[in-house]
């Protein structure tokens, strides 16, 4: 089915259907508890041994290849984190919650901090009057053409591979960690204190451990691994067949649905990233445990016809062409397509 079709089938569902097709997504929010402590055990188990293959061999292609192992399963560790923060994930549990704030801050990615954004885009997905709180900022071919060179600017540097690549100091320890602290002192103090407990961390590492330990324990893994989680985070809603709304136009699920993208990538990295690539199923229901991701989808089988991307480097640079959204052809397009002031 091609793009404009699924776009006419998911708009032509009434408020009614929507509000079915979400309460059908409700049984599978019910986490199995032992499940869950069994994937928090198996992932911090796998992160520990990464860690140690990437900083404890003395032949330094062993560790380089620990670097990426760790890279990977920091993400799969991420989404742990991510799923806590949005109550599907042994959210009772005070033991849980220690766990996982303090894994969200040695991650850079405080608790208070992440949950407000993340909120934020959650509500906001696909809605082109929202505010890019939490999210990529995406204008509209209008707001090219209107804007000031300075602004084209600061619009193409946000949304620059480069930016991807370097997201570990640019997104996550300054956008995440600094900048919060700074503006809000008292309310994300936990953001300077990410900060103060992270350059510790690295001055005792390059201390006793030297430079090669440094390089393949902290900086290279941190770097791939917020390199690629912010691809992720890009890709899931800037894809070539992604709807954007007018609010009047907006629902919830047609913005899961609609601007939300299946990331077909099989077993292993799906393991490694999570399920987030189930990433339409997730904005469906944010309730849903990662582990019962596949099988929502297998169940409904509106969600079974997702808009769909890869890993593959076709795929991947057909994203990052994506510029802004052009409204009267409703798709996104890259600068040099966008349309010329009527």
């Amino acid at each position: 089915m091609d793009s404009a079709t699924r776009s006419s089938a998911f708009t032509s569902l009434s408020r009614d259907a929507e509000r079915n097709l979400i309460a059908r997504t409700r049984p599978f929010a019910a986490q199995d508890t032992r499940r869950s402590w069994w994937e928090v055990g198996t992932t911090l188990a796998a992160l520990l041994g990464a860690m140690a293959l990437a900083a404890l061999p003395s032949w330094w292609p062993l560790r380089v290849v620990g670097s990426v192992l760790q890279a990977l399963v920091m993400i799969r560790s991420f989404i742990l984190v991510h799923d806590y923060l949005h109550g599907s994930l042994l959210s009772g549990s005070r033991i849980a919650k220690a766990l996982f704030h303090t894994h969200a801050v040695l991650l850079l990615t405080p608790p208070r901090v992440w949950s407000e954004s993340h909120n934020h885009h959650h509500a906001n997905t696909a809605r082109l009057a929202a505010s890019a709180s939490g999210t990529f900022t995406t204008w509209t071919a209008q707001q090219w053409r209107e804007a000031t060179a300075l602004e084209r600017l600061a619009y193409v540097v946000e949304r620059h591979p480069l930016v991807m690549i370097f997201a570990y100091p640019l997104a996550f320890l300054s956008g995440l960690c600094i900048v919060p602290f700074v503006k809000h002192p008292l309310r994300y103090w936990s953001a300077g204190f990410a900060v103060l407990l992270h350059v510790a961390i690295s001055v005792a590492v390059f201390h006793f451990g030297g430079l090669g330990v440094y390089l393949t324990a902290m900086a290279l893994p941190l770097s791939i691994g917020y390199a690629l989680g912010a691809y992720l985070f890009f890709s899931q809603h800037n894809f070539p067949d992604v709807a954007l709304r007018e609010d009047q136009d907006w629902t919830h699920a047609s913005a899961a649905l609609e601007a939300s993208s299946y990331l077909a990538c099989g077993p292993v990295m799906a393991w490694f990233t999570g399920n987030i690539g189930y990433h339409h199923v997730h904005h469906l229901n944010p309730r849903i445990p990662f582990y019962r991701l596949p099988e929502a989808m297998a169940a409904i089988p509106e969600l079974q016809n997702p808009r769909t991307t890869t890993l593959h480097p076709r795929d991947v640079l057909a994203c990052l062409r994506l510029n802004v959204w052009d409204g009267e052809r409703g798709r996104m397009v890259r600068f040099r397509d966008v349309p010329a002031s009527r």
